[in-house]
Formats: C-alpha cells, structure tokens, sequence
C-alpha cells in the first residue's frame, strides 16, 4: 500500500467508528482535507485492491482485510507516540505530526520490538488504545466529562480532540491524564463547569468539557 492509501484507509476507520458503517464520500473528503472527485478515485483504487465496499451513492465502509490493515496503521502510530514521549520526552502535542511520518515505517520485525521496549502499552499519550499484533485492543469505561452528574469526580483517561492548541490548553490549566477531576457545579445556561482539579480550581466551557474523557470513580 501506498502512503496515500493508508492515510484514507485510517481514515475510512476513524470515521466509520472502526469500520462498522458505512461512510459519505463527501465526510471522507473533509476528512482527508481534499475534493470528493480526488476521494472517489482514491476509494475505486481501494474497492479494487478488496480493501473497502463502495457503491455509488451507498458510501464506503471498510473489508474485513481493510479493517485489519487500518489497525496496523493505527498501532504503529500510537507505539511511535509513545516512544516520542516516553523515550525521547517530545510533550503530547508534539507527538501527532511525527507519528503521521513514522506510521508508514514497513518493517513488522521493527515494530514487534518497539512494542516490547515499550512494555507493550495498552493506551497511547492521549489515552486512544493501542491494538496489539492481532488487532485486538483493550476498553476503558469511560465518558465524557460534560455527562458527568453533578457533584461527581474520575480520573481524566483520554481526550476527543488532540490537536495541539487544545492540548496546550489543557497543560496550562494542569489538566492531564491520570488526574482526578472533581465536578463541583453546572451552569444551566451555557452548559460550562466549575470543577476542581488538585489544588486548582476552575471554570471550563462545555467545548471544553465535551472533549475529555473520565473514568468515574467507584460510588
């Protein structure tokens, strides 16, 4: 497979909730940041190679050999990530960019042993997991923070949104995975929350809110 080609085929699995539906051309094209008649030609290939179901109109969705390929990509990806951080201290919202180049690497034998030099870790930096050598991966009980009841607390395990300005958002207000976040008070009107987090209290606004992920703690 080209670069090109697993970049679309990671992307088909992002956006059909790990290639369980079926996906519009036009939401791949937002996707991948290109015209729907470049997707067209792109998933034809795809169809062509057995790596995706596309019919006209019908949208696309990913084979059951697509869907293996896609986690490939997506463990290399997130054992770079966590190579990157842990062995070579880049900060969470350094980490995406250079996974994007390091995915591509081919070598199976290079990858099975960057997993055990990392002690085989279950999550990535961003708390997404991290599918093993037989596409297998473990779930986390989670939810989002804006559903959290009030008054409640958990333990921040992951974020929706990875993009390095909301990252660098979350460092500034000492929020980070592992910390436990106090749900103190909701504002009716806009939804935004007024939580506790160590000794710093704040107040986030429900975008905020809606792209964290808790695990709440036992009752």
């Amino acid at each position: 497979m080209t670069h090109s080609e697993e970049n679309y085929i990671k992307g088909i699995y992002h956006l059909s909730q790990g290639g369980k539906k079926a996906i519009s051309t036009n939401a791949l094209a937002g996707q991948m940041e290109t015209k729907p008649s470049s997707v067209t030609d792109m998933v034809k290939r795809l169809s062509e190679k057995g790596l995706v179901h596309y019919k006209k109109y019908q949208g696309v969705r990913l084979t059951e050999k697509g869907t293996q390929q896609a986690l490939i990509v997506i463990r290399k990806h997130r054992l770079w990530e966590v190579f990157l951080v842990e062995k070579l201290d880049f900060s969470w919202d350094e980490v995406h960019e250079v996974a994007e180049q390091l995915e591509h690497i081919e070598s199976e034998k290079l990858i099975d042993r960057l997993d055990a030099l990392l002690d085989f870790p279950d999550f990535d930096p961003h708390g997404d997991p991290i599918p093993d050598k037989d596409g297998k991966f473990k779930m986390r009980d989670k939810k989002l923070l804006s559903n959290m009841p009030v008054p409640s607390q958990g333990i921040c395990v992951g974020v929706r949104d990875s993009s390095a300005p909301f990252l660098k958002f979350l460092d500034r207000n000492h929020i980070a995975l592992g910390r436990e976040i106090q749900i103190l008070e909701k504002e009716p009107y806009d939804h935004s929350m007024h939580v506790r987090i160590g000794a710093h209290n704040l107040r986030i606004s429900h975008q905020i809110a809606s792209n964290l992920f808790v695990k709440p703690n036992a009752e």
